[in-house]
């Protein structure tokens, strides 16, 4: 079980509780090139715009194999995937001076879902295969400490002789939506399934986590992928899902649906049968990757590089869901081998004009400006040193 911390957190630094000063720092974590043990190094910076840091000698050391991030509440998170031992979450917080500084650690189960709700994070563990029930763990963002535990029963859930299988979970309105995809579990292919060509997104009360619905649909495949978030919320609160059109059975591909992106209009928990777009018949044959919101409908698509592959190197598109329509962005470097995280993508500009993101190559690893209004990618802050996995932008 997890333990947690009694004491919210404190430094002999001061920070302003409870308050923001309108300061923010970008926090950039890279996998340092050559090392073991060492899951990332967290480097700060003012500005993605342009110039070079490094990982030699610098910034602050994450223990592990793998780490995943989030910001809340002036709070930045670093989450240990333990890979099934229990993994460590660390909280760091800026001081009024703009250093940061390690705050408090606690312990939960490792957990493959982890997203803000309200006041809170939600950290979800979702067992591939032997047990059938997915802990919920609910976390108090501003005292880094457990205070709810339950259990959803993920075979029930799927109702089929399958599993669910969380995708990932997002906050829309006071509820939480949670796509998964059916898998076996079982049989040496955990993670194939007898039903590729259906979406479930499962509606959860918040924070009693009682379950309400199962949104279901049949024009393309389970929405989001492991650890990829399937979910954007807009503005105006409708929900917009994303399908890699990627479900297996015993290695291969047999969803006979496109690669698509469905809709959830607010205030409903039916997919809008009226909207549907085939990205993949648009984009000529590819698959999309994963998205993030930049906001006024713009998302920004990764897409496999090659026609009808669900894996391999990348590219950048940029779909206007309210439009429909797709735009292959233009000025990134080839070969895109992987990207920072897009779960936690909020280096969108405040004015909703360019978008940020971490792009990693064979020859090297740079943070890309991309101009939504003209689809193309500029150049900015250069990462030496190691492979960007995550930029996530901290306010104070």
């Amino acid at each position: 079980m997890g333990i947690s911390c009694d004491k919210e957190d404190t430094m002999d630094e001061p920070f302003i509780e409870g308050k923001f000063q309108g300061l923010a720092k970008y926090v950039i974590t890279a996998t340092p090139i050559g090392t073991s043990g060492i899951a990332d190094v967290l480097l700060t910076t003012d500005s993605l715009g342009g110039g070079t840091i490094t990982t030699a000698g610098n910034g602050m050391e994450q223990d592990g194999s793998y780490r995943y991030y989030l910001t809340h509440k002036g709070r930045f998170f670093s989450l240990l995937y333990g890979q099934g031992n229990p993994g460590a979450v660390t909280t760091y917080r800026f001081t009024t001076s703009g250093k940061m500084v390690k705050t408090t650690e606690f312990q939960t189960e490792t957990v493959q879902v982890f997203v803000k709700v309200n006041d809170e994070l939600l950290l979800i563990k979702v067992p591939r295969s032997g047990n059938e029930v997915a802990s919920t763990y609910r976390i108090d963002a501003m005292k880094s400490r457990i205070v709810g535990r339950g259990n959803i029963n993920i075979v029930q859930l799927a109702a089929n002789g399958e599993r669910a299988h969380f995708t990932w979970a997002t906050q829309v309105g006071e509820k939480v939506y949670a796509p998964y995809m059916s898998i076996k579990g079982c049989c040496s292919d955990a993670f194939g399934t007898a039903y590729p060509d259906s979406s479930w997104v499962a509606v959860f009360s918040y924070p009693d986590l009682k379950l309400e619905k199962v949104i279901r649909d049949n024009r393309t495949s389970y929405l989001g992928a492991y650890f990829t978030d399937g979910l954007g919320v807009t503005e105006e609160g409708d929900v917009y899902g994303f399908s890699q059109a990627a479900a297996t059975n015993g290695g291969k591909v047999i969803t006979t649906r496109p690669s698509a992106i469905v809709r959830i209009l607010k205030g409903t928990t039916e997919f809008d049968q009226n909207y549907f777009f085939n990205v993949q018949d648009i984009s000529g044959g590819h698959h999309i990757a994963s998205q993030a919101y930049l906001g006024h409908h713009q998302f920004l698509l990764m897409m496999y590089e090659d026609a009808r592959a669900v894996k391999g190197n990348l590219k950048m598109a940029l779909a206007d869901v309210e439009k429909k329509t797709f735009t292959w962005i233009t000025g990134a470097p080839a070969a895109i081998t992987s990207t920072s995280a897009t779960y936690n993508n909020n280096t969108t500009s405040e004015d909703g004009k360019t978008g940020y993101i971490g792009l990693n190559t064979a020859n090297g690893s740079w943070v890309y400006k991309i101009d939504i209004a003209t689809a193309t990618a500029t150049r900015g802050l250069t990462v030496n040193g190691g492979k960007i996995t995550a930029i996530t932008k901290v306010e104070y």
